[in-house]
C-alpha cells in the first residue's frame, strides 16, 4: 500500500522486499505530459527576493549615467546569463529534471526572442535621440514594469489553458502566423512603436522636447511636464507588452507550470540591459537570426497546437530549439564574412 505521489514531487512507496517497508523517491507528477508541482508561498517569495535583490544591485551599479563600455557590457551578460543558469539548478535539485528540461527550454525561448526585441530598442532610442549614458535608466524601468506585466499575462495564460484546454490550438495558430510575420521582419518596426508609444503619452500629459538630465519630469512654463526620458520608458513598456503577446504563449507552449514560467521568463529579460549594449550595434553580425525565431515560434507553436494529442519530449524540444538558434548563429557569421570580403571589391569598382 503506498501514501501516493504528491503534486510537489516526494513520493511514499511500501516496499515488501525491503527491510523497512517504506522507500522514499523523488518524482515529478505530469499533467497533460507536462511537469505539474505545488509551489509553495515560500517559494515565490524567495523568487521575489532574488529578483528583488539582483535588481537592486544592478542599480546601485548603474546609478551614475554613464555610456557602458564594450567590456562591462560582456562581463554583465555573462554574469546575468550564470544566475539564469544557476536558477535552473535550483529548479533540478527542487523539483526533478523534467521542471528543469521545462527551465531551460522556456529560458532559451525568451533569450532568444529578446534579441530581437533589444534591436527594435536600438531603432526607438535612435529615432527619439536618447544618449547612450541615459540608455540603461529607461531600459531599467522599462524591464521592471516588464516583469509585473508577464506576470500578470503568465498568470492569467495558465489560468485559461488549464480551464479552457482549447485554447492550446488557438495560442498555437497564433505562434504559427507570428513566426511567419517575423521570418518576414520590417526594419520600420521601432519607428512605428515609437509613434503608437509617444502618442499614447501624450493623450496623458504634455512631453517636452529638450531633456532634463536623468529626469522624468520637468517644469516648462511653470507646468510639469513629462521628458523624452519618460516617453522612451513608455515606449519600451510599449514594446514588452506587443513582445509579451509572442514570448508568453510561447513559453506556455512548452511549460504549463506557472513558477517555471515565469521563473524562466524573468531571468531571460533581467540581462537584456546588458545585452543590449552588448548587441546593440550589431544587427548585421545576426542577419539569419529572425528566421531562427520565427522557426522556433512556428515549432513550438505546432508543439502547442497538438499537445493534446501528441506530446513531443521535452529535451527533443530543447534539441530543436537549440540547433535553430546554432544553425542561424553559423549561417549568419558566413553571411557576414562573405558580405566583408564582397563590399571592398564592390566599392573598389566604382
Amino acid at each position: 500500500m503506498g501514501c501516493g505521489q504528491t503534486r510537489a514531487g516526494l513520493h511514499l512507496q511500501a516496499d515488501n522486499g525491503s527491510d523497512n517497508g517504506v522507500v522514499l523517491t523523488f518524482a515529478t507528477e505530469t499533467r497533460d505530459n507536462f511537469v505539474s508541482i505545488d509551489v509553495g508561498v515560500a517559494a515565490w517569495v524567495a523568487l521575489g527576493v532574488i529578483i528583488a535583490v539582483m535588481l537592486a544591485i544592478d542599480l546601485i551599479r548603474h546609478r551614475e549615467a554613464h555610456a557602458p563600455t564594450g567590456r562591462e557590457a560582456l562581463v554583465e551578460t555573462a554574469t546575468w546569463i550564470a544566475c539564469g543558469i544557476a536558477f535552473s539548478v535550483v529548479i533540478a535539485v527542487a523539483y526533478g529534471g523534467d521542471a528543469f528540461g521545462e527551465y531551460i527550454s522556456g529560458y532559451l525561448i525568451e533569450k532568444s526572442l529578446s534579441v530581437d526585441n533589444v534591436f527594435v530598442w536600438a531603432v526607438l532610442f535612435s529615432s527619439m535621440s536618447i544618449p547612450v549614458r541615459y540608455q540603461h535608466r529607461v531600459l531599467f524601468w522599462g524591464i521592471f514594469g516588464a516583469l509585473a506585466l508577464r506576470a500578470v499575462f503568465i498568470l492569467i495564460g495558465a489560468a485559461l489553458i488549464d480551464r479552457f484546454s482549447w485554447l492550446l490550438v488557438v495560442f498555437g495558430v497564433f505562434l504559427v502566423f507570428t513566426g511567419l510575420r517575423i521570418i518576414r521582419h520590417k526594419d520600420d518596426e521601432g519607428d512605428r512603436t515609437s509613434t503608437a508609444g509617444l502618442g499614447l503619452l501624450r493623450k496623458v500629459m504634455p512631453v517636452s522636447d529638450e531633456l532634463d538630465g536623468q529626469k522624468f519630469f520637468s517644469m516648462v512654463n511653470g507646468k510639469r511636464v513629462a521628458t523624452p526620458l519618460l516617453g522612451a520608458v513608455v515606449v519600451i513598456e510599449f514594446t514588452d507588452l506587443v513582445f509579451a503577446l509572442d514570448s508568453v504563449p510561447a513559453i506556455l507552449a512548452v511549460s504549463k507550470e506557472p513558477y517555471i514560467v515565469f521563473a524562466s521568463n524573468a531571468f531571460a529579460i533581467l540581462g537584456l540591459r546588458a545585452m543590449y549594449f552588448l548587441l546593440a550595434n550589431a544587427k548585421e553580425r545576426f542577419h539569419y537570426l529572425s528566421h531562427a525565431l520565427g522557426g522556433i515560434l512556428v515549432f513550438v507553436g505546432m508543439k502547442m497546437a497538438i499537445s493534446q494529442r501528441y506530446h513531443l519530449d521535452t529535451f527533443v524540444s530543447l534539441g530543436v530549439i537549440v540547433a535553430m538558434l546554432i544553425l542561424a548563429m553559423i549561417a549568419s557569421e558566413i553571411w557576414a564574412r562573405r558580405r566583408a570580403i564582397i563590399a571592398p571589391s564592390r566599392s573598389g569598382q566604382r
